[in-house]
């Protein structure tokens, strides 16, 4: 028999009873089944033995024991067969038979009748059989410590809570089930949830790249999808390196940055997230490496980044060694912030190799999401960043809608009083070197 159709076939012989669909509040005794699988009658001492000379023959399904008690004689015991491999003794391959000889083994298969019930069932399978026929099936979720935070569409609404409730079941940890009602807010960066199932404690504990971070899941925000992101801005830092975190969060770019021994000033709006941004920076033992602000973005770049800039590239600047970076990530709406930038210093410009480099958040729905993502910051800026700026992909968010993060220098026309634009001067080595660099073809978009 081929294998798609015998693959085909055990699906819908494991699969949970058809009169289940269209539930939409979860009745687990619903899910009993009974299925007669050809079992091989053994002595009990000698199954450890013969398993490892059977493993084609057994029963491969996880959550079934392969080998049970025999009801009739409890000095044997039975051995689950595969129901679409092995029908009678000439299911057996030469081999297998030659071993069941060797140990005296009669190969006679008999039936058995297993009960399945709910727990036999993955959760996709449930939902699969519950939802509308031919419907798309959630079974993922982003989890956050002991909440499971699904993204439902139209057509499971109608199931939310049997879902949340599956979700609780199958994965342990799990004890609480939320969706998202709306978008994320824009000025707190935290969405309306509502809990499907389970416990309404939102107050969470969750670890990323060896950092614990806790907080109220449902005042924050916070995306466990982002942890890669997170690292590679983090490697990007040398210790002595000086961060300004402009939408901080939680703190899970200032923390770990602040852990290499770098200078971090960290600012959220949010009241919420500057609380637990506090408490995560004691908790992770770098509160005398961070500067918390609780300040909208603008006025975060006008006040402490602009009085710390004035130092930091100062007459003295030429005997600084370390970099300068700044971290927008707030992907709606972090481009609009870059014009805060715009004459924030007075005096004299320091060398281009010590101005500050961003890296800005930004979504795009447009076919080349690289050149767009460009583009808005360059109209936010004024001028050209042909020359100076990468784009990396950090990751598909939806059907045709990306999260990148835009990098560049900012240009010395752009960040002091009273100089002339020369679209000509922005080039920055590094940068260039960046865009043309073959072994970062892998990562980087570059830009048409």
């Amino acid at each position: 028999m081929p294998e798609i159709e015998t693959s085909q076939r055990n699906s819908e012989l494991f699969s949970p009873p058809s009169d289940v669909r269209g539930m939409t509040k979860l009745d687990r005794n619903a899910f009993k089944k009974t299925v007669t699988i050809p079992v091989l009658k053994v002595r009990k001492e000698i199954v450890s033995k013969l398993m490892r000379s059977l493993k084609r023959a057994a029963l491969q399904r996880p959550g079934i024991k392969r080998v049970i008690e025999d009801p009739e004689d409890e000095e044997s015991r039975l051995i689950m067969l595969d129901p679409y491999k092995m029908f009678t003794e000439d299911s057996f391959e030469k081999t297998e038979l030659s071993i069941l000889k060797q140990l005296n083994v009669n190969p006679q298969i008999s039936k058995y009748n297993l009960e399945l019930t709910y727990e036999n069932f993955k959760s996709e399978e449930i939902l699969r059989a519950v939802l509308p026929e031919g419907q798309d099936v959630t079974s993922g979720f982003s989890r956050v410590g002991h909440i499971a935070h699904l993204n439902l569409r139209d057509h499971q609404l109608p199931f939310k809570h049997l879902i949340g409730q599956v979700m609780i079941d199958k994965n342990p940890g799990i004890t609480s089930a939320v969706n998202k009602i709306n978008n994320i807010d824009n000025t707190y960066r935290n969405f309306q949830m509502e809990v499907l199932s389970g416990e309404e404690n939102m107050m969470t504990k969750v670890r990323e790249n060896n950092y614990t971070y806790e907080f109220d899941f449902s005042k924050v925000y916070w995306n466990p999808r982002l942890s890669t992101e997170h690292s590679r801005i983090t490697e990007l830092l040398k210790p002595g390196d000086v961060l300004f975190d402009v939408f901080a969060g939680v703190g899970p770019f200032a923390i770990p940055i602040a852990k290499k021994n770098c200078t971090v000033f960290a600012n959220d709006l949010n009241p919420e997230s500057h609380k637990w941004l506090l408490h995560n920076c004691k908790l992770n033992k770098v509160d005398q490496k961070v500067k918390v602000f609780n300040l909208d973005g603008k006025d975060f770049i006008q006040g402490p980044v602009r009085e710390e800039l004035m130092q930091q590239l100062g007459p003295l600047s030429k005997e600084r060694k370390h970099s300068v970076h700044i971290v927008m990530n707030l992907p709606a709406k972090a481009i609009e912030f870059l014009g805060a930038f715009k004459s924030l210093l007075d005096g004299q410009p320091c060398c281009s190799e010590l101005l500050p480099m961003v890296h800005c958040y930004s979504f795009s729905k447009d076919a080349n999401p690289a050149k767009d993502v460009q583009q808005q910051a360059e109209a936010a800026l004024g001028l050209s960043l042909d020359a100076c700026s990468s784009v990396h992909l950090v990751r598909n968010v939806a059907p045709n809608k990306e999260m990148l993060c835009i990098t560049f220098r900012i240009p010395a026309a752009i960040l002091y009083k009273n100089q002339t634009l020369n679209l000509e001067n922005h080039e920055d080595p590094p940068l260039k070197r960046q865009r043309t660099d073959k072994a970062f073809s892998g990562e980087k978009i570059q830009i048409a």
